[in-house]
């Protein structure tokens, strides 16, 4: 049950009005963003399919260009580019 005067947001990813993040999951703008549209759950979610992407995909960090590709996937899967559909919960 949500405490009274919690947060909530229209997720970009469920489209339901559900509880927010309590704070910021990345540093900027991107966790802002995040914070104000994404709901917990999705972001749980995300944080379980990343191990998955970074593996499937062997991203090596030590190569500028992985952060970039996570953060692709990452907003793909929340639903956060205009006109790319979300991956649909599971």
């Amino acid at each position: 049950m949500e405490a009274p005067g919690a947060a909530t947001v229209t997720c970009a990813r469920c489209g339901r009005e559900a509880p927010a993040l309590a704070r910021p999951p990345l540093p900027g703008e991107a966790g802002r963003e995040i914070q104000e549209r994404v709901c917990a759950a999705c972001w749980q979610e995300w944080q379980q399919a990343e191990v998955m992407v970074i593996n499937e995909l062997r991203l090596d960090f030590m190569d500028p260009r992985a952060s970039a590709v996570l953060e692709q996937h990452m907003r793909e899967f929340l639903g956060l580019d205009p006109g790319a559909a979300p991956i649909a919960p599971g």
